[in-house]
């Protein structure tokens, strides 16, 4: 966990997602603590500085600490110590102690001389800050006084990365930066003469003169002092040099370069044992500016840099040339009687170590190609000749994207600020190309950063106004795509056009069919940048994506290739589907994930359109894939309206489907009770069909929705019809069936009282998956064994097949049953070791939150509640319970174990308080509960591990009532 009081007091899990902290006082609390983590901070010092006006209370500050405590969790430990608190972290898990130590560093290297590790050192210690060091105690002293100390250590931080900066020399780049903060502080001597250093360096003499006056006038003026000697004698030294002469240089740049630093060395390197570089990759991602900055790092050697862009054709090549050197065509007779400007050229260059940039070459490639031997060219296209050396130039890593999209917006609007989650998605969306952050950046000066990111569907509009100084078709995003659009062959247009249709990328088999295209031309888009391939997959960025479906729905071609797209992504996970469920299932499992994004925008389509057919079979194909990766609610919404199309009247031959869209839609209820009554509406005629499908003397198309119908309608009006056609399955032809029946067929004996036979089913389940190597199938039993091996009171072999199971669903990359998994060894362990207990259901608790799953959520926090019950903290406990009541879908049978024990949980936090008739409702309400399994209840309740003693407490209050 990392916590940062360099701004407001946030923290943040292991993964990046945000701690919720709560009110004011609990971070206030917690900033208190972090000051100096480890060292016990007094409760009276922290009554007295969160509340000042003296209104909280001792015991109002223990609940603070516990709710803080549970807002952590595992990922910081609060200690009672003394007569106060200390928080146990990794100092450089807090940003302040990591800011310092980043700082300190950086100087060190600067004494060392290794001014470019001292750069890069203090700028990943500045980047740490978001505001005003431990913004939320804006009253407290010994925030004051820590504050003003970071704050110190900032500025100090800020002088010695620009003392970096000026050795390396960024003169240039600085300026802007130094006038505003000597402006901020103009007794500040350091940056006094680090500005007049850097004007002197960037040929402004004069100016820096001025500088050591206004600052010998402040000091006069406030302090009555005149200037150090070592300013002082900085002046004399200004006053007898003469001015640096401005080297020779690409195009000026007017703002940072940011998060390219290793590409520079890299090509700085290349150019070192190669004659020729060429730059590829899309327009926008930033190959120009790229070359400047190489060149730049290059000038000790000489730099011609030529702009391409503005030729029509590749004759006047030779010209442009000779202008950018300085040489007229015909040079009176100096160029050794050469007769053509190639020759000129030739000569010209013959004796020179000199470095030439072309920029943007693709609509001259031949001619370029030509001249190749020795140059440096830019282009989104290779030139394709011996001796080449590709470069290709990627779009920016995430934090780079969102560092470049805070300066530029910050660059228009001053004290620009954002969620960086939320900066985080809006650079995704513009594929974290450089130009289109800062088109993107720019609007902010008159959009809310909310609009802004509410505007995303439409990338080309976003970045549609540009920069006044570039030239024209680096004005908007819109204009660099239609740049390479324009130079594309038909063929190619209309390969790429069709390609748009893919919303996270294709196979080769997969594009070749759907855009009707040959392989040659896929392979020449992505020569062109249009198209990318890696992983056995082309992709297409977004912003071309967006410019190219605009060019699909001007050729009349998009619901064609829509149907196309969809009937091919129905093929690949109809063929995966019987892989799923067999050994290869690692191998395919990978296959179906590539598809995801495509499968739901087919899904979309086929929905919309309605292609009611391909729709049901789509769900029904992916319903194993969807299950497996706790995806399922994610088809909900397109289940949902569906069968909001067709109604109760079920399509010929789609009964099947039709029952599993059914299952789908209910695996949800983010409406109220929406999920459930769609469920009601449609259960008795998916019953019929399922029971049509699967009639028991052959198998159906899809056997996982037995599986799923089963634990559907367990908990309902007719749990044993649902079982019986289940374990009718058990002589049917398709093992899987088979090994489903045998699972199921065990919670019918457990129910009977009958473990000795329950254990044998969940056994022969487990020899049937296992024969087919399908290692979910093989965790559900595993799973099964172990809650019979507990109930029996073998808590070591419980725990011992449990870990057998989590090893597979870690591998499968199933989330939720992980999650699940995780909450049940918890129960095995919470008797003996119940930290381990603790660790487990804060792990369930990550997982469930990240697959999004409201029942093994609560099941985590259910566990987490009988910690905090077994420890004597009520009131947590209380919390944890009522949190997770409040997340339990009550129609699903893998929440029946959770709710009952979160009742139960709650009846013995009011037995605790002495409220007796709190807990006697509790209590009857999980006696309910269980006895509506259609088994009795003090079977059900003993099968979840419930000591006799609770058992007999809960059933007790039923008689009395």
């Amino acid at each position: 966990m990392r916590f940062g009081i360099l701004g407001e007091t946030r923290a943040w899990h292991g993964d990046g997602r945000e701690v919720s902290l709560g009110g004011p006082a609990r971070r206030a609390l917690l900033a208190l603590l972090l000051v100096r983590p480890g060292e016990v901070v007094s409760s009276d010092r922290l009554l007295d500085e969160i509340d000042p006006a003296g209104a909280l209370s001792a015991h109002s500050l223990q609940s603070q600490v516990s709710r803080l405590r549970a807002a952590l969790g595992a990922g910081a430990a609060i200690e009672r110590a003394g007569a106060g608190y200390r928080i146990v972290v990794d100092p450089d898990d807090v940003d302040a102690a990591r800011f310092e130590r980043l700082a300190g560093a950086g100087r060190a290297a600067l004494a060392d001389g290794d001014a470019g590790r001292a750069a890069a050192l203090l700028r990943e210690a500045l980047e740490l800050w978001r505001g005003p060091a431990l913004a939320d105690l804006p009253e407290s002293g010994t925030a004051l006084a820590a504050a003003a100390r970071l704050e110190e250590r900032r500025l100090t931080a800020l002088e010695d990365r620009i003392e970096a900066g000026l050795r390396l020399g960024e003169h240039g780049a600085v300026v802007p930066e130094l006038r505003e903060l000597a402006g901020r502080h103009p007794l500040r001597e350091r940056l006094a003469g680090l500005l007049m250093r850097a004007l002197f360096a960037a040929g402004g003499q004069a100016e820096a003169l001025v500088v050591f006056e206004e600052t010998r006038r402040h000091l006069a003026d406030e302090l009555g002092a005149g200037p150090s000697a070592e300013l002082t004698a900085l002046h004399r030294e200004l006053l007898s040099a003469d001015p640096a002469p401005a080297p020779a240089a690409p195009p000026a740049q007017l703002t940072n370069f940011v998060g390219r630093a290793g590409e520079v060395a890299e090509v700085a390197g290349l150019l070192r044992v190669a004659r020729l570089v060429t730059l590829t990759g899309p327009g926008g991602v930033g190959k120009t500016r790229l070359s400047v900055e190489v060149a730049d790092a290059e000038a000790a050697a000489g730099v011609c840099f030529v702009e391409l862009a503005p030729l029509r054709d590749g004759a006047g090549l030779p010209q442009a040339l000779l202008g950018a050197l300085g040489l007229r065509e015909n040079g009176l007779q100096m160029d050794g009687g050469a007769r053509t400007p190639v020759d000129r050229l030739i000569a010209a260059l013959a004796d020179q170590v000199l470095l030439l940039v072309l920029d943007n070459c693709e609509h001259v490639i031949d001619d370029v190609a030509k001249l190749a031997a020795r140059l440096l060219a830019t282009s989104r296209e290779p030139l394709g000749i011996i001796g080449e050396h590709l470069f290709q130039v990627r779009p920016l890593d995430a934090d780079a994207a969102v560092r470049l999209f805070t300066e530029r917006a910050g660059a228009v609007r001053r004290g620009f600020t954002a969620d960086p989650g939320l900066l985080r998605r809006i650079c995704a969306a513009l594929d974290d190309l450089p130009l289109a952050i800062e088109l993107a950046a720019a609007r902010s000066r008159t959009l809310d950063i909310d609009d802004l990111a509410g505007r995303l569907d439409d990338l080309l509009g976003v970045a549609a106004r540009g920069n006044r100084t570039a030239d024209e078709r680096h004005r908007t995003l819109r204009s660099v795509v239609a740049w390479s659009w324009d130079l594309l062959s038909e063929p190619e247009q209309r390969a790429a056009r069709r390609f748009t249709v893919f919303a996270g990328g294709a196979t080769a088999e997969s594009a070749l069919r759907v855009c009707g295209t040959d392989g040659e031309t896929l392979e020449s888009l992505v020569d062109k940048s249009l198209l990318e391939f890696a992983n056995g997959r082309y992709r297409m960025l977004e912003a071309i994506r967006a410019y190219g479906a605009e060019q699909l729905d001007a050729a009349g071609e998009r619901t064609s290739l829509r149907r196309d797209h969809a009937k091919r992504v129905l093929e690949l996970v109809r063929t995966a589907d019987p892989h799923l469920r067999r050994a290869e299932q690692l191998e395919w499992l990978p296959v179906v994930a590539a598809e995801d994004a495509d499968l739901v925008a087919a899904l979309h389509w086929a929905v919309e359109e309605p292609e009611v057919r391909t729709a049901f079979e789509l769900l029904a194909s992916a319903f194993n894939y969807l299950w497996i990766r706790g995806a399922s609610a994610s088809a909900a919404p397109q289940a949902t309206a569906l069968l909001a199309a067709v109604g109760e009247a079920i399509p010929d031959g789609l009964g099947e489907e039709y029952a599993a869209c059914a299952l789908l839609a209910a695996s949800v209820s983010a409406s109220g009770d929406e999920g459930q009554r769609i469920w009601q509406r449609h259960r008795a005629a998916a019953a019929k069909a399922l029971a049509a499908a699967w009639p028991g003397d052959r198998p159906g198309r899809y056997p996982v929705v037995l599986l799923l119908w089963m634990m559907r309608n367990a908990i309902g009006p007719d749990p044993e019809g649902a079982f019986a056609l289940v374990s009718s399955q058990r002589d049917c032809a398709e093992p899987w069936a088979q090994a489903v029946a045998h699972y199921v067929s065990g919670f019918g004996h457990l129910g009977e009282g009958e473990s000795a036979a329950a254990e044998e089913a969940f056994g022969e389940a487990l020899q049937g998956f296992r024969s087919l190597g399908d290692r979910w199938g093989i965790a559900l039993a595993l799973d099964t064994l172990a809650g019979t091996a507990s109930a029996r009171g073998d808590r070591g072999r419980a725990v011992a097949l449990t870990d057998e199971a989590l090893a597979l669903t870690e591998r499968l990359g199933a989330l939720e049953d992980s999650a699940d998994l995780l909450v049940n060894r918890g129960d095995y362990r919470a008797a003996d070791d119940p930290a381990a207990a603790r660790a487990d259901y804060a792990q369930a608790a990550v997982l469930a939150r990240r697959a999004g799953s409201s029942t093994y959520l609560a099941a985590a926090l259910r566990g987490l509640g009988d910690i905090a019950l077994e420890e004597g903290d009520l009131g947590e406990a209380e919390r944890l319970y009522g949190e997770a009541l409040d997340r339990i879908d009550p129609h699903w049978i893998k929440s029946l174990g959770p709710r009952l024990r979160t009742l139960i949980g709650l009846g013995r936090v009011a037995d605790a308080r002495g409220h007796d008739t709190e807990a006697r409702e509790r209590y009857r309400e999980a006696a309910a509960a269980a006895d509506g399994m259609g088994t009795p209840a003090r079977e059900v309740l003993r099968i979840l591990g419930l000591s006799e003693e609770v058992v007999d407490t809960a059933l007790s209050a039923v008689s009395a009532r």
